[in-house]
Parts: structure tokens; C-alpha cells; sequence
């Protein structure tokens, strides 16, 4: 398959000075939405960060890439839901050739040994963690700060990857302190929740393409 062309900007990682606390915002975003901004609102927030990396990327190994959309037009979409500066969009994956999230924080800690990183995901990823490639390994490499999501939080906490790294969980009132913790270490973090998913949006697109009027996705916070 040929590389898609996207912007130089967007091509490697981004700029970061000794010292720095960035988190690591990976995935598809097809498409982006402001339940993935409000993830990465509550990030920068709870977690001191000097950057966060939203890192779009070519392709998820565990999802078909039949209704993916272009890697340039999931990019833009991103950077319209970007508002704080410290947000970085980007795509260095492609420029890597990575697909698995455990060679990508490989190559982030190789070329970046004097800041300090935080893997950051949606809570709706730990009921499925178990199922990336070296998810161990990924757990081992940076702590994790995991963001409610909607669904069962007591069903994300029995999550496989939850059980097994308990005894690395810290408390969520110590997130902005996470970064100086060695992994693995991770915490949960509660917060307001958006109704929004790119499935859900999907959906509803194709749908409306069929002529077919679908309910507007309000995406409204969910109450905790």
C-alpha cells in the first residue's frame, strides 16, 4: 500500500525540551470527536503536562481498515478540535513505520531520553489492553493514565490488564505526581464523560448518506 501524503508538520515527532512532561494520545480518531477532546482536556488538566501528543495513526491492527478514512482527513479533523497549544497533532508513526503501540513508545523513549512521558488512553481501551501486541511491555515502558469513559467503571477496573497491574495503580488524587513514578504505574481517572464515539458517528454517517434522518449526536457530558 502507498504512503498517503500528509503534511511535513504532522510527519515527525514533535519538539520537546529536556525536562518536559508529555502525555501520549494514540489512536485511529475516525473520526476525531469531542469526547477524544474532552480526554485530552482532562489530561493536560490532572496530569502537569507540558504537551500532549495527539497521535493519529495510520491504522489500528485490531480494526478493520475497510471504513478508515484518509490518515490527512482524521488529521485535520483533529486539529479543528484543538484549542490549547500544548496539544500536539501528529502522525510521526507513519514516518516510523510503526503500527503497534509497544515499538512506537520504544522509539519515543530512544529518541527522547530526557523528558518524561505518560501514556494516556480512554477508559473504554483497558477492557481490551490484554489484547495489543506486547501489552505488558507497554505497561512496563511509561505509566498509564487511564480517563473515564462512558460505560461500567467497575467492569473497567476488572479489566485484565487492571487485575494484573494492581499493585502499580496509584491514587487519582496523586495523577499530577505520575510522571515521576517509574513504571509501571497508572491511575484512574474520573471526570465528566462525553456520550460520543466514532463508531456511534460512523453510523450515523453512512446512514445519512442512505437519505435516512438518524437523532443528533448531542455528545452531552455524562454527570459522574
Amino acid at each position: 500500500m502507498a504512503e498517503e501524503a500528509i503534511a511535513h508538520r504532522h510527519r515527525f515527532m514533535p519538539h520537546v525540551e529536556p525536562g518536559m512532561v508529555v502525555g501520549l494520545f494514540g489512536g485511529s480518531f475516525n473520526p476525531p470527536h469531542q469526547g477524544h477532546a474532552l480526554v485530552a482536556e482532562i489530561a493536560l488538566r490532572r496530569l502537569g503536562l507540558d504537551q500532549l501528543w495527539w497521535i493519529v495513526t495510520p491504522g489500528n491492527p485490531l480494526k478493520s481498515r475497510g471504513n478508515l478514512a484518509p490518515l490527512s482527513e482524521r488529521l485535520a479533523k483533529c486539529e479543528a478540535l484543538v484549542e490549547d497549544p500544548r496539544i500536539k497533532v501528529t502522525a510521526f508513526e507513519q514516518m516510523l513505520g510503526t503500527s503497534y503501540t509497544a515499538k512506537t513508545l520504544d522509539r519515543v523513549k530512544a529518541r527522547n531520553r530526557d523528558a518524561r512521558f505518560i501514556w494516556i488512553m480512554g477508559a473504554d481501551n483497558l477492557a481490551s489492553f490484554h489484547r495489543w501486541q506486547h501489552w505488558q511491555r507497554i505497561a512496563m515502558t511509561f505509566p498509564i493514565a487511564v480517563i473515564d469513559r462512558p460505560g461500567s467503571t467497575l467492569a473497567y477496573l476488572s479489566s485484565k490488564m487492571a487485575r494484573t497491574f494492581d499493585y502499580a495503580r496509584i491514587d487519582e488524587d496523586d495523577a499530577g505526581v505520575l510522571w515521576k513514578k517509574k513504571a509501571p504505574a497508572w491511575t484512574f481517572i474520573h471526570g465528566p464523560r462525553s456520550t460520543l464515539s466514532s463508531t456511534a458517528l460512523r453510523e450515523a454517517a453512512a446512514t445519512s448518506a442512505q437519505g435516512v434522518k438518524k437523532p443528533a449526536l448531542s455528545g452531552r457530558p455524562l454527570k459522574d
